[in-house]
């Protein structure tokens, strides 16, 4: 699979490009450079691209804007680099649909697992959810299309969204921790926190409200988690 799949590995740092792409490459994978995010916006433009790997400072466009624009054209992984540890960072890196983030200084090697965790899943969701078409009152979740429509109106979800909704949906009426969720949608070794799922949570209701009643789908169950649950 490596040596098919192309990553852009988009940061203003040459030397942290030049260890990234070593790293990368040592594991059969082509990768392609951007110095900053207009490039990686551009070269996503004109070539294949399975995985984004963005830098969060970049000059001319920035990696969250970059990530928010990628989300908007492309059904893509997309793995946040930035020096910055703070909460607000990664909550907003996730609001604009990243699908993880690492923080510098960080092991390579680290880098590089969590590039192959987040492809396995790509691919396994890609093969595994073929031909399955969810209906309940008011929503339909369409695995074939990776589309959701609220009452008749398709709504734009990031993958992390759609694979968190479609799991839910998938097992209605059952209650998940938000590690249980963590798990079975990110992956047994995300690295992530808790805060990760209210965020992703949070999201799908604003986008699930502006056509129907969130509430009436997403439900929190206090001191517990999350279920999905159709109220008729």
């Amino acid at each position: 699979m490596n040596k098919d799949t192309t990553i852009l590995v988009a940061d203003d740092e040459s030397k942290m490009r030049d260890l990234v792409k070593m790293y990368l490459g040592r594991e059969g994978f082509t990768v392609i450079e951007a110095g900053d995010g207009e490039q990686a916006l551009q070269l996503l433009g004109q070539t294949k691209i399975d995985l984004v790997i963005l830098d969060v400072m970049m000059p001319k466009i920035d990696g969250l804007t970059a990530c928010r624009e990628i989300r908007r054209d492309y059904d893509i992984p997309v793995i946040m680099l930035t020096a910055r540890g703070e909460e607000i960072d990664r909550v907003l890196g996730f609001e604009l649909g990243a699908d993880d983030y690492v923080v510098k200084p960080f092991s390579p090697r680290e880098l590089v697992a969590r590039v192959k965790a987040l492809l396995r899943r790509v691919s396994a969701k890609q093969s595994g959810e073929s031909g399955n078409i969810l209906k309940y009152p008011g929503l339909i979740i369409n695995h074939d299309a990776r589309e959701v429509d609220v009452q008749g109106n398709n709504i734009s979800l990031t993958p992390k969204e759609f694979e968190l909704l479609a799991f839910m949906a998938k097992n209605s009426g059952r209650v998940f921790t938000r590690e249980q969720l963590l798990e079975h949608v990110w992956g047994y070794d995300f690295y992530g926190d808790l805060r990760t799922v209210d965020t992703h949570v949070k999201k799908l209701r604003e986008k699930l409200s502006r056509f129907g009643d969130a509430a009436a789908y997403l439900i929190t169950v206090w001191g517990v988690g999350y279920k999905f649950e159709v109220k008729k």
